[in-house]
């Protein structure tokens, strides 16, 4: 689930970003985020807050375990 949520939200943004793009952002390889998204690899803690920050969500939202969301802290 993490990788369809974390692609969501890639492609969601507006404006748009590709995984180059957004590589960048995360200072992560597209490489690495083509691996997230696919599901090839499972996301380390650092990749689970490097993308909760950068997309202003929650960690249960983009772990798949709500819909919400919101940031709690």
């Amino acid at each position: 689930k993490f990788n369809e949520i974390i692609y969501n939200l890639r492609e969601d943004k507006e404006p748009q970003m590709t995984q180059t793009e957004l590589g960048k952002e995360l200072n992560i390889t597209q490489r690495k985020i083509s691996y997230l998204e696919k599901g090839k690899i499972e996301p380390n803690i650092e990749d689970i807050i490097t993308y909760c920050k950068y997309f202003n969500v929650s960690a249960d939202y983009i772990l798949g375990l709500t819909n919400d969301k919101r940031k709690f802290w």
